[in-house]
């Protein structure tokens, strides 16, 4: 009796250590990532040119953090639902704790009015889809609803396929998965689109989903595991005459489906184009974007009949909407009969054509041209047709396309100036090497420190070598971008020469009082927002010199230094 006591009491002590000790590990998943954080602050201090090479990196974009699937991070019973690592950014999973809803709600409807830059894109992700908790007066629902209808929105299909990938269950994921399904059956990768599917499991219960699962059994030639999806489908009373009709013609059940087109949905659409022979179908400007897409991807629009200018009309603003493949406009034009006189008198001629037809023989006058100085010639005229009938989107990149196939080298003197001109370039940032100049404190190698990754010791040296050459020009004048940089190395803990008056220089410069407030308190996810709406469609560079004080002093004082250094590499540099 007392040995099975004894084992009893064994037991339940076996259990308590047990669970104390699952229990730790469960808390310490966020507790040993700021204990490693608090480390590596110790470390900064005891071996700072070691630290310095590993922490500075500003050059690199926002990297993904990778958290194992289904990683949702429960704290006091709440979820957490994101992307990346907040700890990555400076930020905590409370950084929208003292945010009001409604300041959320309104920076993100102002922001959506606005194209934003590379730059401030990547700001606001890092902080939009950094796990951590709702603001004040916002469900979880809402919040998560807000992310997935931002990155559907933005066209963000990698990051909506990684918020899948890390966050198991959330009450927007069906309408997520959608997204990317269709965006597979739009682009005519069907393949692709069923692999999405993997996303769905027995909690899901969409319809829609349900029923692109089948026919992706029977892409796959699975027709009997198909049968048996569908009769559930039908006895749950979530199946349609419509469906019924194209899925049993496909499963061989019947031998002919009717030649009835479903623009219900983006699914009855494909069904309907892979169900009905010599399908045809005629777009209009009600045509919802996807249909547009596929029909563009399995090449199913056509202009059977050239001279027919309405359609031709209606195509060409699809085309300018960004809703039909522009190229498939040249296309067309080719198709346009001219004779012989009609092509050798081209510069007279299309004056007297209507408009389309006028497009088109000036566009095969510059087909047929030999010259560099004869094609350029038609290029821009034809440049001038699209912009009278307000159709210049389509040409603005067939144009830069032509110019650099020819060279601006290649051309004649007279248009080298204008053709560079006419070059789209890529809208997003590309940094060139940069160049260091010592006569002037925010372009010097001093800058080594946040480009390149340069340890400590060696950039202090630097700084009381400039600080010193520059305080012996009595004509230099401080500028605004010279105070962001002390301001940054002040930060960092780098002694400035005692003769560099900072706080003295830096009061005439004024930081607007209403995000100060938000230091105050302690709104660091807002004040980065509010920063994305500062900087906006330009990149940092861009920026006044008083800007990107302000900006980066706000930074500072919250201990944002990540998105800081960004901002830094872009607006201080000289670069070639």
């Amino acid at each position: 009796m007392i040995l099975k006591s004894f084992n009893y009491i064994i037991s339940l002590l076996i259990i308590f250590f047990s669970t104390t000790l699952l229990s730790d590990e469960k808390i310490d998943i966020w507790q040993n990532k700021k204990e490693i954080a608090t480390e590596s602050t110790n470390l900064k201090d005891k071996e700072i040119e070691k630290n310095s090479e590993l922490s500075v990196q500003p050059l690199k974009s926002f990297e993904k953090i990778q958290i194992q699937e289904g990683s949702a991070i429960l704290s006091n019973e709440q979820k957490v639902y994101g992307i990346y690592e907040p700890a990555d950014y400076d930020l905590n999973l409370n950084m929208w704790s003292s945010t009001n809803a409604d300041d959320l709600r309104s920076s993100l409807k102002r922001l959506n009015k606005i194209e934003l830059s590379k730059s401030s894109n990547e700001i606001l992700e890092a902080i939009l889809f950094s796990f951590s908790y709702p603001p004040k007066g916002m469900s979880n629902k809402e919040f998560v609803d807000l992310k997935i209808n931002w990155l559907i929105k933005n066209d963000r299909t990698d990051l909506v396929e990684n918020f899948l990938k890390q966050n198991e269950q959330f009450d927007s994921k069906s309408k997520a998965v959608q997204y990317l399904v269709d965006k597979n059956i739009a682009g005519g990768n069907i393949k692709n689109g069923c692999e999405k599917i993997k996303f769905i499991d027995a909690k899901i219960k969409d319809s829609y989903l349900e029923k692109f699962k089948i026919y992706c059994l029977i892409f796959s030639d699975k027709k009997p595991e198909a049968q048996l999806l569908l009769d559930l489908l039908r006895e749950q009373k979530q199946s349609s005459k419509f469906y019924d009709d194209k899925i049993n013609f496909l499963l061989g059940v019947s031998e002919k489906s009717s030649n009835k087109i479903n623009e219900k949905n983006l699914l009855n659409f494909y069904l309907s184009s892979i169900t009905i022979p010599n399908f045809k179908y005629e777009p209009t400007n009600k045509t919802k974007p996807e249909i547009w897409k596929y029909l563009n991807a399995a090449n199913l629009i056509k202009l059977d009949d050239s001279s027919d200018k309405t359609k031709l009309k209606e195509l060409e603003i699809a085309a300018n909407n960004n809703q039909l493949d522009k190229n498939k406009i040249f296309e067309i034009y080719r198709q346009v009969p001219f004779n012989l006189n009609d092509l050798i008198n081209a510069k007279n001629k299309y004056q007297t054509l209507e408009e389309s037809d006028a497009r088109a023989l000036i566009y095969q006058k510059y087909l047929i041209s030999d010259a560099n100085e004869t094609k350029i010639e038609y290029l821009f005229l034809l440049e001038e047709l699209f912009k009278k009938a307000d159709l210049i989107n389509i040409y603005s990149k067939f144009l830069s396309d032509r110019i650099e196939e020819i060279g601006i080298d290649n051309l004649p003197q007279d248009f080298q100036e204008i053709a560079l001109a006419k070059i789209v370039t890529d809208e997003d940032l590309k940094l060139g090497k940069v160049r260091y100049n010592d006569k002037i404190i925010h372009q010097s190698k001093i800058l080594k420190y946040f480009v390149e990754g340069e340890n400590k010791k060696k950039v202090q040296k630097d700084i009381d070598k400039i600080f010193k050459k520059v305080s012996k020009n009595k004509k230099y004048f401080i500028s605004a971008k010279d105070l962001a940089l002390a301001d940054a190395l002040i930060t960092d803990g780098f002694s400035l020469p005692s003769n560099f008056k900072f706080n003295e220089l830096s009061k005439k410069f004024d930081v607007p009082n209403n995000l100060l407030k938000l230091i105050d308190n302690d709104q660091k996810a807002f004040l980065a927002l509010r920063i994305v709406e500062i900087i906006g469609e330009d990149e940092p560079y861009e920026l006044d010199p008083e800007t990107i004080y302000f900006v980066t002093n706000l930074l500072n004082k919250m201990n944002l230094v990540t998105i800081r250094n960004k901002v830094l590499n872009s607006a201080l540099p000289l670069r070639t």
